[in-house]
C-alpha cells in the first residue's frame, strides 16, 4: 500500500517535522508513506491576491496527483472515529491526503476526491494538521493489522 500526503507548505517546523518523520518510520511497518510538499510562484502570487485566486492556485498544484483514493481533510468533512478512519485502509490501492493551503479548497477540487474528511471542527495550523494526520494514519493502521498501539 502506498500513501501520500500532499501538502501547500513554503517552510518547515524542525521539531514537527521530526514527529512527522518518527510516524513516517512506523508507518513504514504497513506501507510505503511519501510527504510532498508543494509550494510555488503561482501559490505565493495567488494567496497575495486573494483566496478566489489562492484556492485555485492550489487545485492546480493538486489536479495532476488525483490519482487512487484521494481524501481531501476539509473543515467542513466528515468527523471519523479513529476506527472509521482506518477503513480507509480496507482497499489495496494508492491512497493520497491532501491539505488545503491557508483558504482551503475550491469545490471544484473537493468533487474530484473520493472522500473528504474533517480530523477536528477546531481549526489547527497548517503543520499541526500534518503531524495529527499522520498519528490517525498509524493508528488506523495499527487497528487494520491488529497492533496494540490503539488500544
Amino acid at each position: 500500500m502506498n500513501v501520500k500526503i500532499f501538502t501547500i507548505e513554503k517552510s518547515s517546523d524542525k521539531a514537527l517535522e521530526a514527529i512527522a518523520g518518527e510516524y513516517t518510520k512506523m508507518i513504514s511497518r504497513f506501507a510505503k508513506v511519501e510527504e510532498i510538499k508543494i509550494f510555488n510562484k503561482q501559490i505565493a502570487s495567488a494567496q497575495m491576491i486573494g483566496e478566489k485566486e489562492a484556492r485555485a492556485s492550489y487545485t492546480k498544484a493538486y489536479e495532476s496527483h488525483l490519482k487512487g483514493y484521494n481524501v481531501a481533510l476539509d473543515v467542513e468533512g466528515e468527523q471519523l472515529s479513529s476506527e472509521q478512519f482506518s477503513t480507509l485502509f480496507d482497499q489495496d490501492v494508492s491512497i493520497n491526503f491532501f491539505i488545503g493551503g491557508a483558504f482551503g479548497f475550491e469545490e471544484g477540487f473537493l468533487s474530484k476526491t473520493q472522500k473528504i474528511i474533517s480530523l477536528s471542527r477546531l481549526t489547527y495550523a497548517h503543520k499541526i494538521a500534518k503531524v495529527v494526520l499522520f498519528e490517525q494514519i498509524y493508528r488506523g493502521l495499527c487497528i487494520k493489522n491488529n497492533h496494540p498501539y490503539h488500544k
